[in-house]
């Protein structure tokens, strides 16, 4: 996609529970606002595929699947939401969560998305979220997120990982929204 076609895009980042699925969700109701969460494409895989299994293999040790392999299925995806005019990348804004996690992934998103900014949902107590986590796989069937030793891992890896790829930003286009009430870390409801 040549650098004038990309997608203008918003990231939201956070840590595992902050709230980027809910936030993301609340700005793409907003008229103009896409939300696409990797997440969520990932677990609307077909287990039987190849890329399903590929995902239930990582995912289940708490492990990310390959970048190269991550972003080729969003751009897969992406690419089949505009045929089907779900969304329309002259007229509407892509607020993405979950992508891209780390430098690499922002690297190769780059010829493929223009970021007008970043979005980081700060969040201190890793407690508060490793139960929220426990809660949401009991709510919503998630398998990734019931067992906490794998929460806690993702927890690490979105710290060693993510950071990187919050500073390949020009620090003009990141806005820190820090939450400071326990327990609650930038949940809107």
């Amino acid at each position: 996609m040549q650098n004038d076609q990309r997608y203008q895009t918003i990231l939201l980042f956070g840590p595992p529970g902050a709230g980027k699925g809910t936030q993301g969700k609340i700005l793409g109701s907003i008229p103009g606002l896409i939300h696409l969460a990797c997440g969520d494409v990932f677990r609307a895989l077909d287990p039987t595929s190849e890329l399903g299994k590929t995902f239930a293999e990582y995912s289940s040790r708490g492990a990310l699947v390959p970048d190269d392999l991550t972003v080729k299925m969003w751009e897969e995806y992406a690419h089949n939401q505009t045929v089907q005019n779900a969304y329309r990348p002259k007229s509407e804004l892509l607020i993405l969560d979950g992508i891209p996690r780390n430098l690499n992934q922002a690297q190769l998103m780059e010829e493929h998305i223009h970021v007008l900014s970043l979005v980081h949902l700060g969040c201190e107590d890793q407690d508060a979220m490793v139960e929220r986590l426990r809660r949401r796989a009991l709510t919503e069937n998630r398998a990734d997120d019931a067992r906490e030793e794998v929460i806690r891992h993702r927890w690490k890896v979105y710290e060693e990982e993510t950071q990187p790829a919050i500073d390949h930003y020009p620090p003009s286009l990141v806005t820190v929204v820090e939450d400071h009430v326990e327990g609650t870390c930038n949940l809107v409801y």
